[in-house]
């Protein structure tokens, strides 16, 4: 390898992938490297940020460059989540991440605001979402705040550290997933802000995803950093922003529709976002995806190709039912007080039809995730993304579920692939990923 490449890299709830994309869009290296968050007490899930420069620095160890040089760095991070830095870009405290419930009371302040104020934000109320968090900070560890410079997202505060403290901004992406954004006036809003309690001056500034934010001295060389964006919009630049359905499969399941209009909505059951290229999308999110099934694969004592092995082994459930939502749901779907497990289980019920219960209870979700979205029917297929979707089964049973054909778009890492994409927007290149598109899967007559 001696062409110049791309790195992205996705700091995901589990996990930090890292990719090369070369010029020609295609990926020549790639490492990965996986923590744990904290779970302090019961619904609460933080990390030390320290945690997570460590995993960037052991993926870069362990990419193979050969010799490559690396044109720029972007980056792509989990959505939501709280991390309080000072000046220097020090995180004050460990990060507050997306699965936190703590701030559920806190919602209460997001229902006082007159009417016209909560429908501009156009999102449902969410405790995991940075605006409840800092109210629950505001309230119990104020102390923090006060010594604070600025509130970031993770990928914000991961990228301040790599440069040497700063800027400390965001992008478009991750501040429209703060519930502290006017979606409709396409900026911060004063009045979600005072509702969460916190001073405005700590909502930092909001930059393209593509502008370069500093230089990282690595072993590789002085390499461009971009600013970056949040790791669903960037799996939907790798895989093709176009019109249509999107559904990502991993951890949780987001079913997507590019192309949305921002609009004023009080209680809306789905969210509508920014994109990374100036658009928008709206999207019906579950949290209970690819770790339902994992959960499942614990308790039968089965592997991945185990599970799906098993639940194709059976023509169905044999009357079995699963509901995925072991963690609760953000609403719509599920409500926050739901609850997993098996139904209709009977004496000839075997660890076959416990299997095919749960691949069929995810994708039962993920179709009444996508009814929400109400996206007209025009013959496209169903675009799937994410490694839980990789399944022949998986992608036989949402075809489906959906009524429509799906095709699985072989994008392993693909917000990753995204923030690649990204930083070669950042130095002039056009660069277009190989998707390598799977067979078209029609739904069954």
């Amino acid at each position: 390898m001696s062409a110049a490449v791309l790195l992205g890299a996705d700091l995901g709830t589990s996990g930090l992938k890292l990719v090369a994309l070369d010029e020609a869009g295609t990926v020549v290296a790639e490492a990965e490297a996986g923590y744990d968050h904290d779970r302090p007490a019961p619904g609460r899930a933080e990390i030390d940020v320290a945690v997570w420069r460590a995993a960037l620095d052991s993926a870069l160890g362990a990419l193979d460059l050969r010799g490559a040089p690396v044109r720029a760095l972007g980056f792509s991070g989990q959505m939501h989540g709280a991390v309080l830095v000072d000046d220097r870009g020090r995180a004050l405290r460990p990060a507050l991440l997306w699965p936190d419930s703590r701030a559920t009371a806190e919602l209460g302040r997001w229902r006082s605001l007159p009417v016209g104020v909560r429908a501009a934000l156009a999102n449902p109320l969410v405790p995991g979402m940075t605006g409840p968090m800092l109210a629950w900070l505001a309230a119990h560890e104020p102390e923090i705040l006060d010594r604070a410079t600025a509130v970031v997202l993770p990928k914000d505060a991961l990228r301040a550290q790599l440069v040497g403290g700063g800027p400390l901004v965001t992008d478009r992406s991750d501040a429209s997933g703060t519930l502290l954004w006017d979606v409709v006036a396409d900026g911060w809003s004063s009045a979600a802000c005072a509702a969460a309690g916190v001073r405005p001056d700590l909502l930092p500034p909001v930059r393209p995803s593509d502008e370069v934010a500093g230089t990282a001295v690595l072993d590789c060389g002085d390499v461009p950093v971009v600013v970056g964006g949040a790791d669903t919009p960037l799996a939907l630049l790798a895989a093709g922003t176009g019109p249509g359905l999107q559904v990502n499969l991993g951890t949780g399941a987001q079913v997507l529709r590019p192309g949305w209009t921002p609009t004023p909505a009080d209680d809306p059951a789905v969210h509508g976002y920014a994109d990374a290229e100036g658009g928008w999308y709206a999207m019906a999110a579950l949290r209970n995806g690819g770790s339902a099934w994992a959960w499942v694969c614990g308790v039968l004592g089965l592997t991945w190709a185990e599970l799906f092995a098993a639940a194709a082994s059976v023509p169905d459930a044999g009357g079995a039912v699963f509901r995925p939502f072991l963690t609760g749901e953000r609403g719509g779907v599920a409500g926050p007080e739901d609850r997993g497990g098996w139904d209709g289980l009977g004496a000839s019920t075997t660890r076959a039809h416990l299997a095919r219960a749960a691949v069929e209870g995810v994708v039962r979700a993920v179709g009444a995730a996508a009814a929400l979205l109400d996206v007209p029917d025009d013959g496209a297929p169903v675009v799937l993304t994410g490694g839980g979707a990789r399944s022949a089964l998986v992608q036989h049973l949402l075809a489906d579920e959906l009524r429509r054909p799906v095709r699985h778009l072989a994008l392993r890492s693909a917000s990753a692939i995204g923030a690649a994409l990204l930083a070669a927007s950042a130095v002039g290149l056009e660069v277009v990923p190989d998707r390598a598109p799977g067979p078209l899967v029609e739904p069954a007559r």
